[in-house]
């Protein structure tokens, strides 16, 4: 069983991610905290209550709005052409009986359940760093907490995709990535080098929905009209017309199948200024390396089989 906390920016990979944690029999979600990235947290929020209520669980999951900013400087708005305007490709989901917190700040929830389920939570990032930061600025122990944390973003070798050498959940708010990185947790970084090379196409949707089972069909339908959306916008960004990359499920099916990836260890720190490579990951692989901590980067991915792992959850029993 694999115990977690969810950190979202809930636009359409990020839904998907969810989906499959949330019909995942070997995965607990103990709370999940929103921040700005694909839409603005409250906006976030609200996407993932409904998709809590969309995957018929039995469990009330916890739902806390965190930062709407970045550590320095200020959001930058939606990514309304990928995610649409309300950030699950324009598809309109039912509100339900659940709903999310602002009772609470995300640094004060996260550090919470660290406390209350120390050395047992797996945090699995979806979006920009800042809650993590901000827990650690607040709660330094907090690390000592955390059993591990699998982070979807950023890339090593594959090309930028905000920039040249960036990916956008870095670039989003490097000094909050740079700062967890310098805390010598146990970090898997899922980024562009393997979520370009895992490919889910119209194919793969269209076997979901003829062998998906009774319970599942209603998220398997949001999917589908979610993903026609996200795969156009995916069209114009990677000029791919029948597919889309894996970002943050291949990310969350990674923290719940570890072996799908081949990682390499690597000290690493993130740069924060400069015009043409803020948000750039630099690792370091000289023989006296720059002072920073170990960071283990998924390098290869077993596509096919990353794929069926995410298909069978919805699959007929």
């Amino acid at each position: 069983m694999v115990k977690m906390l969810i950190d979202v920016d809930t636009g359409v990979d990020d839904s998907i991610a969810l989906l499959y944690a949330l019909n995942h029999p070997e995965v607990e979600i103990v709370g999940i905290t929103t921040g700005c990235g694909n839409v603005d947290a409250v906006q976030a929020a609200e996407n993932t209550v409904r998709i809590i209520e969309l995957s018929n669980t039995k469990k009330e999951i916890p739902v806390v709005v965190g930062a709407n900013q970045p550590l320095n400087g200020t959001w930058e708005g939606p990514v309304a052409w990928i995610h649409g305007e309300n950030g699950v490709g324009n598809v309109l989901l039912e509100k339900g009986k659940f709903s999310y917190r602002t009772d609470i700040k995300a640094e004060d929830f996260l550090y919470e359940m660290l406390q209350k389920y120390p050395q047992e939570l797996t945090i699995v990032t979806l979006g920009r760093l800042t809650n993590i930061a901000m827990m650690v600025q607040k709660y330094p122990e907090s690390t000592k907490l955390v059993k591990n944390l699998v982070m979807m973003g950023g890339t090593v070798n594959a090309p930028g995709n905000v920039s040249p050498v960036a990916e956008a959940n870095i670039a989003g708010d490097p000094e909050a990535c740079d700062q967890v990185f310098l805390t010598g947790m146990d970090i898997t970084v899922v980024g562009l080098d393997v979520t370009l090379k895992t490919r889910l196409r119209k194919k793969h949707v269209e076997q979901m929905e003829t062998y998906c089972s009774e319970r599942c069909k209603p998220a398997v339908q949001y999917m589908k009209k979610a993903l026609e959306y996200y795969m156009n916008g995916s069209r114009v960004q990677n000029y791919t017309p029948d597919n889309c990359p894996l970002h943050d499920p291949l990310a969350m099916v990674a923290a719940v199948v570890p072996s799908i990836v081949k990682i390499q260890k690597r000290k690493a720190r993130v740069e924060c200024s400069g015009t043409y490579c803020r948000g750039m990951i630099v690792t370091d692989l000289r023989e006296k390396p720059i002072e920073a901590e170990y960071i283990s980067f998924a390098l290869e991915v077993d596509a096919e089989r990353a794929i069926n792992e995410l298909m069978s959850v919805f699959w007929r029993e």
